[in-house]
Protein backbone atom coordinates (compact mmCIF):
# COMPACT_ATOMS: atom_id res chain seq x y z
CA UNK A 1 0.00 0.00 0.00
CA UNK A 2 2.98 2.57 0.91
CA UNK A 3 4.31 1.82 -2.55
CA UNK A 4 0.61 2.56 -4.14
CA UNK A 5 0.41 5.17 -2.09
CA UNK A 6 4.17 6.75 -3.30
CA UNK A 7 2.86 6.40 -7.07
CA UNK A 8 -0.15 7.69 -6.99
CA UNK A 9 1.33 11.29 -5.00
CA UNK A 10 4.43 10.98 -8.16
CA UNK A 11 1.33 10.88 -10.76
CA UNK A 12 -1.12 13.86 -9.36
CA UNK A 13 1.73 16.24 -9.43
CA UNK A 14 0.50 15.99 -13.16
CA UNK A 15 -2.79 17.21 -12.86
CA UNK A 16 -5.08 19.73 -10.50
CA UNK A 17 -6.70 19.33 -7.63
CA UNK A 18 -9.42 19.75 -9.25
CA UNK A 19 -8.74 17.52 -12.18
CA UNK A 20 -8.92 14.62 -9.75
CA UNK A 21 -12.07 15.80 -7.62
CA UNK A 22 -13.91 16.00 -11.08
CA UNK A 23 -12.80 12.85 -12.59
CA UNK A 24 -13.94 10.86 -9.02
CA UNK A 25 -17.15 12.31 -9.19
CA UNK A 26 -17.75 11.44 -12.61
CA UNK A 27 -16.86 8.16 -12.46
CA UNK A 28 -19.02 7.68 -9.83
CA UNK A 29 -21.73 9.15 -11.35
CA UNK A 30 -21.13 6.49 -13.88
CA UNK A 31 -21.04 3.93 -11.83
CA UNK A 32 -23.92 4.44 -9.52
CA UNK A 33 -26.05 5.33 -12.42
CA UNK A 34 -25.03 1.90 -14.12
CA UNK A 35 -25.85 -0.40 -10.73
CA UNK A 36 -28.95 1.23 -9.75
CA UNK A 37 -30.19 0.88 -13.53
CA UNK A 38 -28.85 -2.76 -13.34
CA UNK A 39 -31.54 -3.29 -9.89
CA UNK A 40 -34.01 -1.86 -11.48
CA UNK A 41 -33.90 -3.72 -14.71
CA UNK A 42 -33.38 -7.39 -11.87
CA UNK A 43 -34.86 -6.79 -8.93
CA UNK A 44 -37.83 -4.37 -10.16
CA UNK A 45 -38.47 -5.26 -13.92
CA UNK A 46 -38.86 -1.59 -14.35
CA UNK A 47 -36.11 -1.20 -17.20
CA UNK A 48 -36.26 -3.84 -20.20
CA UNK A 49 -34.29 -4.82 -22.85
CA UNK A 50 -31.20 -4.76 -23.77
CA UNK A 51 -28.59 -3.55 -21.57
CA UNK A 52 -24.78 -3.21 -21.55
CA UNK A 53 -22.90 -1.59 -18.30
CA UNK A 54 -19.97 0.73 -18.24
CA UNK A 55 -19.10 -0.72 -15.16
CA UNK A 56 -15.05 -0.68 -14.68
CA UNK A 57 -14.32 1.16 -18.02
CA UNK A 58 -15.27 4.38 -16.29
CA UNK A 59 -11.76 6.01 -17.02
CA UNK A 60 -11.69 6.14 -20.37
CA UNK A 61 -15.06 7.99 -20.40
CA UNK A 62 -13.13 10.57 -17.55
CA UNK A 63 -10.00 11.11 -19.50
CA UNK A 64 -11.61 11.61 -22.29
CA UNK A 65 -13.59 14.42 -21.46
CA UNK A 66 -10.84 16.49 -20.07
CA UNK A 67 -8.73 15.90 -23.13
CA UNK A 68 -11.15 17.43 -25.33
CA UNK A 69 -13.81 20.44 -25.69
CA UNK A 70 -17.21 21.06 -25.62
CA UNK A 71 -17.58 21.16 -29.84
CA UNK A 72 -16.08 18.42 -30.07
CA UNK A 73 -18.29 14.95 -31.03
CA UNK A 74 -18.45 11.53 -29.95
CA UNK A 75 -20.35 8.56 -31.14
CA UNK A 76 -20.01 5.12 -30.14
CA UNK A 77 -21.81 1.80 -30.58
CA UNK A 78 -24.32 0.21 -27.86
CA UNK A 79 -22.15 -0.03 -24.46
CA UNK A 80 -23.17 4.13 -24.57
CA UNK A 81 -24.60 4.70 -20.61
CA UNK A 82 -21.25 6.09 -19.69
CA UNK A 83 -20.06 7.95 -22.33
CA UNK A 84 -23.42 9.83 -22.75
CA UNK A 85 -23.28 10.76 -19.04
CA UNK A 86 -19.85 12.01 -19.29
CA UNK A 87 -20.39 13.72 -22.73
CA UNK A 88 -23.72 16.04 -21.07
CA UNK A 89 -26.59 14.30 -21.62
CA UNK A 90 -28.97 14.52 -18.80
CA UNK A 91 -28.96 11.99 -16.11
CA UNK A 92 -32.54 12.50 -15.77
CA UNK A 93 -33.19 11.63 -19.35
CA UNK A 94 -30.83 8.55 -19.31
CA UNK A 95 -32.27 6.88 -16.82
CA UNK A 96 -36.00 7.89 -18.10
CA UNK A 97 -34.60 6.66 -21.64
CA UNK A 98 -33.73 3.23 -19.84
CA UNK A 99 -37.60 2.90 -18.78
CA UNK A 100 -38.93 4.32 -21.91
CA UNK A 101 -40.61 7.37 -21.34
CA UNK A 102 -41.35 9.92 -23.43
CA UNK A 103 -38.80 12.01 -21.54
CA UNK A 104 -35.51 10.02 -22.59
CA UNK A 105 -33.24 11.24 -25.06
CA UNK A 106 -34.38 9.37 -27.72
CA UNK A 107 -37.91 9.53 -26.70
CA UNK A 108 -38.10 6.18 -24.93
CA UNK A 109 -38.36 4.67 -28.54
CA UNK A 110 -34.35 3.86 -28.48
CA UNK A 111 -33.43 2.48 -25.26
CA UNK A 112 -30.07 1.25 -23.38
CA UNK A 113 -27.98 1.18 -27.14
CA UNK A 114 -29.63 4.49 -28.68
CA UNK A 115 -28.31 7.49 -26.38
CA UNK A 116 -28.39 10.68 -28.21
CA UNK A 117 -27.94 13.77 -27.29
CA UNK A 118 -27.15 16.21 -30.17
CA UNK A 119 -27.21 19.34 -28.05
CA UNK A 120 -23.99 18.22 -26.29
CA UNK A 121 -22.15 16.82 -29.15
CA UNK A 122 -22.89 13.19 -28.43
CA UNK A 123 -24.21 11.11 -31.55
CA UNK A 124 -24.97 7.87 -30.28
CA UNK A 125 -25.33 5.14 -29.16
CA UNK A 126 -25.78 2.90 -31.80
CA UNK A 127 -26.45 -0.70 -32.16
CA UNK A 128 -25.17 -2.70 -35.12
CA UNK A 129 -21.54 -3.48 -34.89
CA UNK A 130 -19.24 -1.42 -35.86
CA UNK A 131 -21.87 0.56 -37.77
CA UNK A 132 -20.47 3.93 -35.91
CA UNK A 133 -17.13 4.11 -37.20
CA UNK A 134 -18.23 4.78 -40.77
CA UNK A 135 -20.32 7.41 -39.27
CA UNK A 136 -18.08 8.74 -37.02
CA UNK A 137 -15.97 9.45 -40.19
CA UNK A 138 -18.60 10.76 -41.43
CA UNK A 139 -19.07 13.34 -38.68
CA UNK A 140 -15.32 14.10 -39.26
CA UNK A 141 -15.70 14.84 -42.72
CA UNK A 142 -18.48 17.37 -41.82
CA UNK A 143 -16.36 19.39 -39.32
CA UNK A 144 -13.27 18.96 -42.03
CA UNK A 145 -15.87 20.74 -45.01
CA UNK A 146 -16.85 23.19 -42.56
CA UNK A 147 -13.29 24.01 -41.86
CA UNK A 148 -13.40 23.94 -38.13
CA UNK A 149 -11.43 22.56 -36.14
CA UNK A 150 -13.27 20.34 -34.32
CA UNK A 151 -12.36 16.47 -33.38
CA UNK A 152 -15.00 13.72 -33.41
CA UNK A 153 -14.06 10.39 -31.20
CA UNK A 154 -15.39 7.36 -32.37
CA UNK A 155 -14.97 4.70 -30.09
CA UNK A 156 -15.85 0.90 -30.55
CA UNK A 157 -15.39 -2.61 -28.80
CA UNK A 158 -12.78 -4.82 -29.69
CA UNK A 159 -15.44 -7.02 -31.76
CA UNK A 160 -16.02 -4.43 -33.78
CA UNK A 161 -12.32 -3.90 -35.21
CA UNK A 162 -13.05 -7.51 -36.87
CA UNK A 163 -15.62 -5.71 -39.14
CA UNK A 164 -14.76 -4.77 -43.03
CA UNK A 165 -16.27 -1.13 -42.63
CA UNK A 166 -13.54 -0.45 -40.01
CA UNK A 167 -10.85 -1.02 -43.12
CA UNK A 168 -12.74 1.11 -45.32
CA UNK A 169 -13.08 4.08 -43.08
CA UNK A 170 -9.55 3.71 -41.75
CA UNK A 171 -8.20 3.83 -45.53
CA UNK A 172 -10.65 6.94 -46.33
CA UNK A 173 -9.86 8.40 -43.40
CA UNK A 174 -5.96 8.68 -44.39
CA UNK A 175 -6.64 9.84 -47.37
CA UNK A 176 -8.37 12.36 -46.50
CA UNK A 177 -6.80 13.39 -43.13
CA UNK A 178 -10.12 13.68 -40.95
CA UNK A 179 -9.69 15.11 -37.92
CA UNK A 180 -10.71 12.06 -35.87
CA UNK A 181 -9.85 9.47 -33.12
CA UNK A 182 -10.60 6.31 -33.46
CA UNK A 183 -10.88 4.76 -29.57
CA UNK A 184 -11.03 0.90 -29.31
CA UNK A 185 -12.39 0.24 -25.78
CA UNK A 186 -11.05 -3.25 -25.49
CA UNK A 187 -12.38 -5.14 -22.72
CA UNK A 188 -11.17 -8.59 -23.94
CA UNK A 189 -14.21 -10.40 -24.89
CA UNK A 190 -16.19 -8.41 -27.44
CA UNK A 191 -19.97 -10.68 -26.58
CA UNK A 192 -18.40 -13.12 -25.03
CA UNK A 193 -15.46 -14.59 -27.03
CA UNK A 194 -11.44 -13.81 -26.57
CA UNK A 195 -9.29 -11.10 -29.16
CA UNK A 196 -7.11 -14.32 -28.88
CA UNK A 197 -9.77 -16.86 -30.21
CA UNK A 198 -10.89 -13.92 -33.18
CA UNK A 199 -7.77 -12.78 -34.46
CA UNK A 200 -3.98 -13.28 -35.08
CA UNK A 201 -3.40 -9.34 -34.36
CA UNK A 202 -3.86 -9.46 -31.02
CA UNK A 203 -3.06 -6.45 -30.45
CA UNK A 204 -5.52 -4.25 -31.91
CA UNK A 205 -3.56 -0.92 -32.21
CA UNK A 206 -1.36 -2.68 -35.13
CA UNK A 207 -4.36 -2.73 -37.17
CA UNK A 208 -3.75 1.10 -37.74
CA UNK A 209 -0.24 -0.27 -39.60
CA UNK A 210 -1.66 -1.20 -43.00
CA UNK A 211 -2.93 2.60 -43.42
CA UNK A 212 0.39 4.21 -41.70
CA UNK A 213 -2.17 5.85 -39.44
CA UNK A 214 -0.75 6.90 -35.92
CA UNK A 215 -1.67 4.61 -32.90
CA UNK A 216 -0.81 3.23 -29.53
CA UNK A 217 -2.04 1.21 -26.49
CA UNK A 218 -2.98 3.03 -23.47
CA UNK A 219 -3.95 1.44 -19.78
CA UNK A 220 -7.65 2.09 -19.86
CA UNK A 221 -7.75 1.74 -16.19
CA UNK A 222 -6.10 4.85 -15.64
CA UNK A 223 -7.74 8.28 -16.68
CA UNK A 224 -4.30 9.94 -16.47
CA UNK A 225 -3.23 7.67 -18.95
CA UNK A 226 -6.24 8.42 -21.29
CA UNK A 227 -6.23 12.09 -20.86
CA UNK A 228 -2.57 12.55 -21.97
CA UNK A 229 -3.12 9.91 -25.53
CA UNK A 230 -6.30 11.78 -25.87
CA UNK A 231 -4.75 15.23 -25.44
CA UNK A 232 -2.02 14.08 -28.17
CA UNK A 233 -4.18 12.13 -30.95
CA UNK A 234 -6.64 15.40 -30.72
CA UNK A 235 -3.92 18.46 -31.06
CA UNK A 236 -2.34 15.83 -34.45
CA UNK A 237 -6.30 16.25 -35.74
CA UNK A 238 -6.96 19.79 -34.74
CA UNK A 239 -3.66 20.45 -36.66
CA UNK A 240 -4.29 18.66 -40.09
CA UNK A 241 -2.43 15.62 -39.34
CA UNK A 242 -4.97 13.27 -39.66
CA UNK A 243 -7.18 10.61 -38.01
CA UNK A 244 -5.04 8.57 -34.63
CA UNK A 245 -5.82 4.69 -33.64
CA UNK A 246 -5.75 4.46 -29.55
CA UNK A 247 -6.17 0.79 -28.08
CA UNK A 248 -7.61 1.33 -24.78
CA UNK A 249 -6.88 -1.76 -22.52
CA UNK A 250 -9.88 -1.87 -20.27
CA UNK A 251 -12.06 -4.13 -18.59
CA UNK A 252 -15.83 -4.55 -17.98
CA UNK A 253 -16.94 -6.22 -15.01
CA UNK A 254 -20.50 -7.04 -15.88
CA UNK A 255 -21.03 -9.44 -18.70
CA UNK A 256 -21.63 -8.40 -22.06
CA UNK A 257 -25.00 -7.75 -21.50
CA UNK A 258 -27.26 -7.84 -18.36
CA UNK A 259 -28.35 -11.57 -19.62
CA UNK A 260 -24.72 -12.69 -19.57
CA UNK A 261 -23.29 -14.88 -16.64
CA UNK A 262 -20.34 -14.53 -18.06
CA UNK A 263 -19.06 -17.91 -17.62
CA UNK A 264 -16.16 -17.57 -19.94
CA UNK A 265 -13.99 -15.75 -17.71
CA UNK A 266 -12.61 -17.16 -14.46
CA UNK A 267 -13.18 -15.47 -10.47
CA UNK A 268 -9.72 -15.14 -10.47
CA UNK A 269 -9.30 -13.12 -13.50
CA UNK A 270 -11.89 -10.50 -12.60
CA UNK A 271 -10.66 -10.18 -9.44
CA UNK A 272 -7.37 -9.08 -10.86
CA UNK A 273 -8.69 -6.19 -12.86
CA UNK A 274 -10.63 -4.76 -10.01
CA UNK A 275 -7.87 -4.73 -8.03
CA UNK A 276 -7.01 -1.75 -10.87
CA UNK A 277 -10.11 -0.49 -10.54
CA UNK A 278 -10.25 2.98 -12.29
CA UNK A 279 -12.08 4.89 -9.72
CA UNK A 280 -10.11 3.07 -6.34
CA UNK A 281 -6.91 4.46 -8.00
CA UNK A 282 -8.18 7.58 -8.42
CA UNK A 283 -9.80 8.03 -4.72
CA UNK A 284 -6.33 6.47 -3.45
CA UNK A 285 -4.44 10.03 -5.28
CA UNK A 286 -6.93 12.32 -3.79
CA UNK A 287 -6.50 10.68 -0.32
CA UNK A 288 -2.50 10.26 -0.42
CA UNK A 289 -2.11 13.99 -2.19
CA UNK A 290 -4.33 15.63 0.21
CA UNK A 291 -6.96 16.98 -2.36
CA UNK A 292 -9.73 16.03 0.02
CA UNK A 293 -10.38 14.36 3.16
CA UNK A 294 -12.73 11.69 3.89
CA UNK A 295 -15.81 13.69 4.84
CA UNK A 296 -15.37 15.48 1.70
CA UNK A 297 -15.73 12.67 -0.26
CA UNK A 298 -18.67 11.41 1.93
CA UNK A 299 -19.86 14.34 0.29
CA UNK A 300 -19.40 14.17 -3.18
CA UNK A 301 -21.19 10.37 -3.38
CA UNK A 302 -23.87 11.85 -1.29
CA UNK A 303 -24.70 14.45 -4.20
CA UNK A 304 -23.94 12.02 -6.60
CA UNK A 305 -26.52 9.15 -5.38
CA UNK A 306 -29.09 12.08 -5.20
CA UNK A 307 -28.48 12.72 -8.39
CA UNK A 308 -28.81 9.35 -9.38
CA UNK A 309 -31.86 8.96 -7.13
CA UNK A 310 -33.66 11.79 -8.85
CA UNK A 311 -33.14 10.00 -12.17
CA UNK A 312 -35.44 7.29 -11.19
CA UNK A 313 -37.82 9.38 -9.49
CA UNK A 314 -38.24 11.77 -12.72
CA UNK A 315 -38.02 8.48 -14.96
CA UNK A 316 -40.92 6.66 -13.03
CA UNK A 317 -43.43 10.05 -12.94
CA UNK A 318 -42.72 10.75 -16.70
CA UNK A 319 -45.41 9.64 -19.07
CA UNK A 320 -45.10 6.94 -21.43
CA UNK A 321 -44.08 7.71 -25.10
CA UNK A 322 -47.94 8.84 -26.59
CA UNK A 323 -49.43 6.24 -29.47
CA UNK A 324 -49.41 9.31 -32.19
CA UNK A 325 -45.31 8.48 -31.75
CA UNK A 326 -45.31 4.98 -32.88
CA UNK A 327 -44.67 6.50 -36.46
CA UNK A 328 -42.46 9.67 -35.77
CA UNK A 329 -38.79 9.80 -36.43
CA UNK A 330 -38.92 6.97 -38.78
CA UNK A 331 -38.21 8.46 -42.10
CA UNK A 332 -37.30 12.28 -42.83
CA UNK A 333 -40.62 14.11 -44.37
CA UNK A 334 -40.36 14.08 -48.02
CA UNK A 335 -40.64 18.06 -48.07
CA UNK A 336 -38.01 18.34 -45.38
CA UNK A 337 -34.98 20.86 -47.41
CA UNK A 338 -32.10 19.50 -47.96
CA UNK A 339 -29.59 22.15 -46.32
CA UNK A 340 -25.98 22.45 -46.46
CA UNK A 341 -24.83 25.55 -43.81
Amino acid sequence: MAEKTQIAKSVANKFSKETYLYWYELMQLIRQFELTAEEKYKMEGKIRGFFHAYVGQEAIAAGCITATRPEDLFITGYRDHGLAIAKGVSVNSCMAELYGKATGNAKGKGGSMHFFGKDVNFYGGHGIVGAQIGVGAGLAFAEQYRSSDNVVLCFFGDGAARQGILHETFNLAMLWKLPVVFICENNNYAMGTSVERTSVVIDIYKLADGYEMPADTVDGMSAEAVHESVTRAVKRAREKGGPTLLEMKTYRYKGHSISDPAKYRSKEELEEYKEKDPIHQILLTILSSGFATDPEIKTINERVAGIVAESVKFAEESPWPDDSEVLKDIYMDKDYPFIVD
